[in-house]
Parts: structure tokens; C-alpha cells; sequence
């Protein structure tokens, strides 16, 4: 106490008022544990226990430590109780400490997005962190809650790694079984057009060593090379659509294709219409139907609905 009286009163005469709310918010810290004040809290001070606006006094020291007008003194004894200068970041390691805990149970941070620990949506939070802009506009800011996250997991954004971590669920629940097909949905998720997808033979080529140890470790094996295609001038229409749908999605990066769209292939220097938005519309209708040589060629180019 000799000390903080000497390092506010003595040496800074003019901080007495300040020093008052800063008495408040320790007395606020004893009573709850934390310096999280709502806005709109107040303590009593003095035998009298007149009510000082607390939540008012915290706003204020955050508008001046933002600023840069806070005195570095201020913002140390501040420190030292815990101040929450940011209750955006409140929230955000607050949610960290539940994430790191479901981290220590299943080895990952892919989380379905319906998972919660302690009372904490994670899923749904670490789903929105994983969006554009989703860690916050200031770069500062975002560059240490990503490296936060990465200490847990450093994969915790790699959309493979949250594909992998369902599937391995999946194959644990089901005994080692790897023949899953397509339309075995976890969590919303077509786990079997996925697995179809790793393990058709120019996928599994270009992926990572280390992601084709993983699935090697859960008994997926890569499928035989697909025969050659047949040549280009008796390719049937379905060949075409494919074709189509390859060039469309070379020229926009999207397989998303309007109904009613025409996109033209050239085969054998012949042109061919092929009606796109029909052709895919047609298929997802068949979509069970299909055969799994026609699947893997839909999830090779990232299409996987689920079986109507």
C-alpha cells in the first residue's frame, strides 16, 4: 500500500481523483475475481457507500488508452489488475481457453460447428474466425489471435485438416471401415465424396506427403489409375459435360453455373454447345444413381451433393 501510495499521490499530486476510481476497480476486482466492468456497473465508496459510476470510469481509461493519452503509470498499475482493455479481446480468450480444451481431448480444432465447451459455442466461433476478416480488421490484432490459435493447432484454418478430422472420426465410429460412399454426410459434411475424392489417383498425387501419411494411417489406399479417356471424337455427353464443366471452372474458379448457361467445348476442332446449368442440374437429380467412376469425376472437380 506504501508503494502504490508513492507511486500515485506522492510522486503525481494530481491524480488523487484519478486514484479514486482505481481504489473502486481493485475493490471490483476482490469482490468478482476479474476487471470485466459492464458499462453500466457502480460500487459503493466510503463508510457511506455513495455509488460511484465504476463501468463509466473503465470506459474512460479505455478511450484514453486507445488514444494514446493514458499515462504509462496509469496503464501499468491498470496491468497489474487485470484490465481489459478491448472486451472484444475479453470475449475472444475467454473462447480460446474452451478451444484449447476441446484441443486436449481430440487433438484438433476442427470442430463441428455444433460443438460447445463449457457453455462456449466453439465450433460456431472458431467457424466465423475462419471467415475472411473473420480474426478482425486491425492487422496487430489479428496476427496475435492467429498465432494464439496456432500454438493450440497449427492447422486450426486448413479446410483439409477439417475434412481429415472428420473422416477419421467417422472410420473410428465404423471400426476401420474405408469403403464409406458418397452421401455419408457427418455434420452436414459428405464425408464419402470426400474420402472418394483423396483417394482417386491424380488427387492423391498432388497431395502433401504428410496428408497422404494420414490417410494411409486410417486404411485409405489411392485407386487405380483411371483409363485413359476415350478419344475426344466419340466422346459421349456426359464426357462433354465433364469437359465443360472442367473449362468453366479453369475460367472462373467456380462450379457454380447458372441453369440456363451454354458453355462451348472444341473437340477435334468441332464445336459443341453443351447446356451446363441442365447438365448439372440433371446429374444432382440422379445424383444417387450415379456410378462411382461418374462420382469421382464430379468430386475430383469439388462437387459433392448429397444423394436425393
Amino acid at each position: 500500500m506504501v508503494a502504490l501510495f508513492l507511486r500515485t499521490r506522492v510522486l503525481h499530486p494530481d491524480s488523487e481523483i484519478w486514484l479514486t476510481g482505481y481504489n473502486a476497480l481493485r475493490h471490483w476486482v476482490r469482490e468478482h475475481g476479474d476487471a470485466q466492468v459492464p458499462l453500466d456497473a457502480s460500487v459503493g465508496l466510503g463508510e457511506d457507500g455513495i455509488a460511484y459510476a465504476l463501468g463509466a470510469w473503465v470506459s474512460e481509461q479505455r478511450r484514453a488508452f486507445r488514444l494514446g493519452t493514458l499515462k504509462g503509470w496509469r496503464t501499468e498499475l491498470l496491468n497489474e489488475l487485470g484490465m481489459v482493455w478491448s472486451v472484444a479481446d475479453a470475449g475472444f480468450w475467454k473462447n480460446l481457453t474452451a478451444a484449447r480444451a476441446y484441443h486436449s481431448v481430440h487433438g484438433t480444432l476442427a470442430a463441428p460447428k455444433d460443438t460447445v465447451v463449457e457453455g462456449v459455442a466453439v465450433g460456431q466461433w472458431l467457424a466465423n474466425l475462419r471467415k475472411a476478416g473473420g480474426l478482425g480488421k486491425d492487422q496487430e490484432r489479428a496476427a496475435e489471435r492467429r498465432a494464439a490459435l496456432e500454438a493450440i493447432d497449427p492447422e486450426w484454418s486448413v479446410e483439409w485438416q477439417r475434412h481429415y478430422a472428420t473422416a477419421r472420426t467417422l472410420l473410428a465410429e465404423e471400426g476401420g471401415l474405408t469403403d464409406v460412399l458418397p452421401g455419408v454426410t457427418v455434420h452436414g459434411f459428405d464425408v464419402g465424396a470426400w474420402i472418394l475424392r483423396q483417394r482417386e489417383h491424380t488427387v492423391w498425387e498432388g497431395l502433401l506427403p504428410e496428408q497422404r501419411q494420414r490417410l494411409e494411417g486410417l486404411g485409405l489406399t489411392p485407386l487405380p489409375a483411371a483409363p485413359a479417356k476415350k478419344p475426344a471424337a466419340t466422346a459421349g455427353a456426359f464426357e462433354r459435360g465433364i469437359l465443360a464443366l472442367e473449362q468453366y471452372r479453369a475460367r472462373t474458379g467456380s462450379v457454380t453455373v447458372p441453369r440456363a448457361h451454354i458453355e462451348t467445348v472444341v473437340i477435334d476442332n468441332q464445336e459443341h454447345p453443351v447446356r451446363l446449368g441442365v447438365f448439372l442440374t440433371n446429374n444432382k437429380t440422379r445424383w444417387a444413381k450415379l456410378t462411382a467412376d461418374k462420382l469421382a469425376l464430379f468430386a475430383a472437380l469439388g462437387l459433392e451433393w448429397p444423394a436425393t
